[in-house]
């Protein structure tokens, strides 16, 4: 039998508590896409008979997994797409919206949403997701690696009309300068991890360290990185820094208003079962 998918409702990972993948897969951006550590999972599976990533890393909708929170019989941050991006350019509005509807109905969780598709976050939640923009129980956030790449989000994030509004600074992969943290909440500091991980230097984490302390926004510093990031650890100047948002979730329901609101989320997965996932993905792309 195969691993449940992706780490499902507990992680590892060390800023949230649990993974929730409606979708799969992704396409690589920037700098700090290089070393994914997503893809290099994913494509491990490729061509394996029934496994959940049997297309490898290849974009698909998982419309099965969409009512998965309402699920859980506990309260958890849930870090929505860890292996992929919702707002990758082939993935349904549609699709999203659908997404954005069951973290609107699973009020008693925290939802922390991430892109480096910064640009078409800012303008969903302007338009088509203003329902969903100012919840207070969905971080959204984006990722910076560098000056060029990374600090761009951070201006398209602050003009989106967020409530709860993070940066993932992971990985960092050289000294950002001076950065506008107005309007931000939280940020993650954090080198990259595996064979080939790129070095992160201190002076580039005191830094946006200081700065967040400055503008009082909220720093989690998550690991050192590198070849072996669990000897490394995440101690920095002596200490640990676990700062992250403040966040307004609901308490958590009883198990019949929770069942209800189940078979709403299941209607909204419905009309995604019907067609094969990747004829979805083909029309709208064609659209």
């Amino acid at each position: 039998m195969f691993p449940p998918d992706a780490m499902a409702d507990n992680s590892k990972i060390e800023w949230t508590d649990a993974t929730w993948n409606p979708v799969r897969g992704c396409v690589k951006l920037s700098p700090g896409c290089k070393h994914c550590y997503a893809e290099t999972f994913a494509e491990r599976f490729r061509g394996v008979p029934g496994h959940p990533y049997e297309q490898g890393f290849d974009l698909k909708l998982i419309p099965g997994k969409l009512a998965e929170p309402l699920r859980w019989k506990a309260s958890k941050r849930v870090f929505v797409n860890s292996m992929s991006d919702l707002f990758l350019d082939d993935v349904p509005e549609a699709y999203i919206e659908a997404v954005a509807r069951v973290m609107a109905l699973a009020d008693w969780h925290t939802f922390q949403v991430l892109t480096k598709r910064a640009e078409r976050m800012q303008r969903l939640l302007s338009t088509r997701l203003a329902f969903a923009a100012r919840l207070p129980n969905v971080w959204w956030g984006v990722s910076v690696e560098d000056r060029k790449y990374g600090l761009p989000r951070v201006k398209h994030l602050r003009a989106a009309p967020a409530r709860v509004r993070f940066l993932s600074i992971e990985p960092l992969l050289e000294d950002l300068g001076t950065v506008d943290f107005t309007g931000v909440d939280g940020v993650i500091v954090g080198g990259e991890s595996g064979a080939k991980a790129r070095p992160l230097d201190p002076e580039w984490v005191r830094s946006v360290r200081e700065q967040c302390a400055a503008a009082g926004v909220a720093f989690f510093f998550k690991q050192w990185g590198g070849k072996r990031k669990a000897a490394a650890g995440r101690v920095l100047d002596g200490r640990t820094y676990d700062a992250l948002p403040g966040t307004s979730v609901a308490p958590f329901p009883d198990d019949a208003r929770r069942l209800r609101l189940l078979e709403e989320a299941e209607a909204l997965a419905a009309p995604w079962l019907a067609p094969p996932v990747s004829a979805v993905i083909s029309a709208a792309a064609s659209a």
